[in-house]
């Protein structure tokens, strides 16, 4: 597995750096992407979860100075879901400064969200005392060492990273021995095709090194995953959404509900980005994920903070399909397929409403859906592909 954020075969994708949000459809256990609002089109899901990440409750300068506001519309807009997702995740950095009182208030609206259950994990600015034991203490019961976990749901196996503790200055996220020992044995214990999803607040893949978007001992913990058909990788830490496809693995990484981030390398630092008022909940969101069982993707879907419905929706081509095949999706979204396969495809409308050019791997074609109706379409490439939109 490469280190670097880019290459042929593992495609890294921007989903702008003034992100969307994220709700995850699992659908036989690996990733697409949509938006919150209409959780996953197409055909209903075994379960769903949701994430969100980084809502930096105590922060308070001219990048956002409503955090609790911004966060509470993360939770309206779960609350909102035709289905209530089987579990909420927050991939760290709960509170800004690891006070009792920042998490109080954080609690306060989390847990007035509809899910199943609830799941933490920390981010640096929840250690940032006591070597995070006063996080352990109020949100790591019944996890194991520094507060890393694993679950199974509805056939698919869990597990939650720590990798903010221990950081060494100027370094990257760091797991350690002891989880990394702990992870291996786990995932031991599940066959190859069982689906698997990764949660830890630094990405486990180096995005960018010099500002410390990644992990340092990450590649040890995802050549573990290797021999696994189906693996997502979701992170927080960079306050927007990028997306890397290599080999098995999907990685993702969710936007803040606080504040955005410059795009890797675009400043001179990372920090909070000050946006005009009417464009920072545009680059704040969420991120949902569901799942079929015998689908080969997760449903990965995107949503920001805005009050509008418009919606991006992320269609794979990969192992010569459509995925999802069948799917309905309101009026007015944007939708964009990416060719994951080694050879060049295209989307030709039957009806002849759209046609992309020859897509190599990892190029995309997008188009917005004004007007609702059922759009079939195929590769012409290679005409048993075949695939159909509904729009509403």
């Amino acid at each position: 597995m490469s280190t670097d954020g880019i290459n042929r075969r593992g495609f890294l994708e921007c989903m702008a750096w003034a992100g969307t949000g994220m709700v995850y459809a699992i659908s036989g256990g690996v990733a697409r992407a949509a938006k919150l609002e209409s959780a996953v089109g197409g055909a209903p899901a075994d379960f769903s979860f949701v994430q969100i990440s980084d809502s930096h409750i105590g922060f308070n300068k001219p990048a956002n100075s409503d955090v609790l506001g911004t966060l509470q519309t993360a939770v309206d807009k779960i609350n909102k879901l035709d289905r209530e997702p089987a579990f909420l995740v927050h991939t760290g950095d709960i509170s800004h400064l690891s006070k009792p009182e920042e998490w109080d208030a954080a609690d306060s609206i989390i847990r007035t969200a509809k899910a199943g259950k609830t799941f933490f994990l920390p981010g640096e600015h929840d250690v940032l005392t006591d070597n995070g034991k006063s996080y352990l203490d109020r949100y790591g019961k019944g996890t194991k060492g520094d507060g890393w976990f694993s679950f199974d749901s509805s056939g698919m196996h869990f597990v939650g990273l720590i990798n903010v503790l221990n950081l060494k200055a100027g370094g990257l996220g760091n797991l350690g021995r002891d989880q990394l020992e702990w992870l291996e044995k786990d995932l031991k214990a599940q066959k190859s095709d069982t689906p698997i999803a990764v949660f830890a607040h630094v990405p486990l893949w180096t995005v960018y090194q010099d500002w410390g978007w990644g992990t340092e001992d990450g590649l040890q913990a995802l050549s573990y995953l290797k021999r696994f058909g189906s693996v997502s990788v979701l992170n927080g830490h960079i306050h927007q959404n990028i997306r890397k496809v290599e080999g098995n693995i999907t990685f993702h990484t969710a936007c803040s509900t606080a504040f955005p981030q410059p795009a890797p390398g675009s400043a001179p630092s990372p920090g909070p980005m000050k946006l005009p008022a009417e464009q920072l909940r545009r680059a704040l969101g969420l991120t949902a994920v569901s799942y079929k069982t015998g689908d080969s993707q997760l449903a990965i879907m995107d949503s920001n903070l805005e009050s509008n419905n418009s919606q991006t929706v992320e269609i794979k081509i990969d192992n010569f399909a459509f995925n999802p095949g069948s799917l309905t999706v309101p009026a007015s979204a944007k939708v964009t397929w990416t060719n994951h396969d080694d050879i060049p495809h295209n989307v030709i409308s039957t009806k002849k409403a759209f046609a992309s050019p020859v897509l190599d791997t990892g190029e995309t074609f997008s188009h917005v859906f004004e007007t609702a109706g059922e759009y079939p379409y195929y590769c012409s490439i290679h005409p048993k592909m075949t695939a159909a939109l509904t729009v509403k």
